[in-house]
């Protein structure tokens, strides 16, 4: 899938938790909760208590949790990976030229400020 990415706006934030490459990130800088709000991608792996890079505007190249449809709108696994938008916030979109076949795949979002 998809190795490329487009950020806008990345910020630097301290990892409140490890934190893996292209996965979510949430507010505080830890893993986001399940459905919840999350701050960006991460550009790369993080241990606690180490500043990472986190793509907060544009799009990012981010882990899928499972099967997702070209160009659907996505939320956030309790790993801080992308999946089909279902009760939780919408983090995300997948690109209409992206999609998702299983679990672990690289595919690039769309970032929706949350």
């Amino acid at each position: 899938m998809s190795q490329q990415a487009n950020a806008i706006f990345t910020l630097s934030v301290k990892a409140a938790a490890a934190i893996a490459a292209q996965t979510f990130v949430s507010p505080t800088g830890g893993v986001p909760a399940a459905g919840g709000n999350a701050l960006g991608v991460a550009k790369t792996d993080a241990a606690a208590g180490d500043m990472v890079a986190v793509d907060t505007l544009g799009t990012a190249v981010v882990i899928a949790g499972a099967a997702i449809a070209a160009g659907a709108a996505i939320e956030v696994d309790g790993a801080g990976r992308a999946i089909t938008q279902n009760a939780g916030k919408t983090v995300g979109r997948l690109k209409s030229s992206q999609s998702a076949g299983a679990l672990g795949d690289l595919v690039e979002v769309i970032l929706i400020p949350n």
